[in-house]
């Protein structure tokens, strides 16, 4: 059974994955590369400080790999990877507001699949806070809907939106299944796969083009958003229920907001300010637990 110290652990490293994880736009803008360059390069960067790191504190020894945790990790590489790819490409044929909304129902997904997969019930509270989350997603994006056009092209970019939520939740389920391997080893495991899938594909005649300052976005999200940002997440999902996970998720748009508004000055209208507060809420209450359908009734003192 998990503390309730180590459940705040949990807690403190998911939120601030989460955190970072928002301010991944503004690097992967920055870099100016494609988006299956700045993948590789994220996995190329993480695969090279992970290994010296775990190679100069031991953790190459003694791993506890068996044949069915490493299935595992490089099946959750897979669908990491290809959640990734598969993102970058929606933004391209959808509007990047749409596949963030659309990508941001992964949690619903990560619910079924783990509730499927271990029999975790989920109450109605949860359900009733995830909603209320996926709802400030809806408001912070700011959708028109009287502006989308259902095009072929379109619908081809909210297919994608919707697949790579649905392999980033395979893949998590994949991550919270293993158990007695460190999140440095899993990660790890997971870039190695990334960057021997995307290898064919890159030019390496583009990387004479690629400037002093590009280089230093690509190796910032190597270092911090890759291998720092997934060792918490996964370091946090032993310590958290499957319905605190997917709730705390939504924290990390609204970070993306706040440095969208910061760095390029898109400022934040009402219905967004609405939704900022609906994620917030929904987040603090999933994690301490409260349950808006228990209430209690008022002892009568005679």
């Amino acid at each position: 059974m998990i503390s309730m110290n180590e459940r705040q652990l949990g807690l403190l490293q998911m939120i601030s994955a989460m955190i970072m994880m928002g301010t991944v736009g503004y690097f992967v803008l920055e870099s100016g590369q494609r988006p299956y360059e700045i993948v590789f390069y994220r996995c190329l960067f993480g695969t090279v400080l992970l290994f010296f790191y775990c190679s100069l504190t031991g953790m190459l020894k003694n791993t506890g790999l068996n044949y069915k945790n490493l299935i595992f990790l490089i099946l959750s590489g897979v669908f990491l990877i290809v959640n990734w790819i598969a993102l970058f490409a929606s933004f391209d044929l959808a509007s990047i507001a749409v596949s963030t909304t659309i990508y941001h129902f992964q949690p619903f997904i990560f619910l079924i699949i783990w509730a499927l997969v271990s029999k975790e019930s989920i109450s109605k509270d949860k359900y009733f806070w995830m909603i209320l989350a996926f709802l400030g997603v809806i408001f912070v994006s700011d959708l028109n809907f009287s502006n989308l056009e259902l095009t072929s092209s379109y619908l081809n970019g909210l297919l994608l939106a919707i697949l790579a939520a649905f392999f980033w939740a395979i893949s998590a389920v994949l991550v919270k299944k293993i158990t007695g391997i460190k999140p440095h080893l899993v990660v790890l495991i997971q870039m190695i796969v990334g960057g021997l899938i995307l290898f064919p594909f890159m030019e390496m005649s583009s990387i004479s083009s690629v400037n002093e300052k590009q280089w230093l976005y690509l190796f910032i999200l190597g270092l911090v958003h890759t291998c720092l940002t997934y060792i918490l997440m996964y370091s946090s999902y032993q310590k958290l229920n499957a319905t605190s996970i997917a709730i705390l998720t939504f924290i990390y748009p609204v970070i993306a907001i706040i440095v969208d508004y910061i760095f390029y000055g898109n400022i934040l209208n009402i219905i967004q300010i609405i939704g900022v507060f609906l994620i917030l809420i929904s987040s603090l209450a999933s994690s301490q637990n409260f349950n808006p359908f228990k209430i209690k009734t008022p002892v009568n003192i005679k």
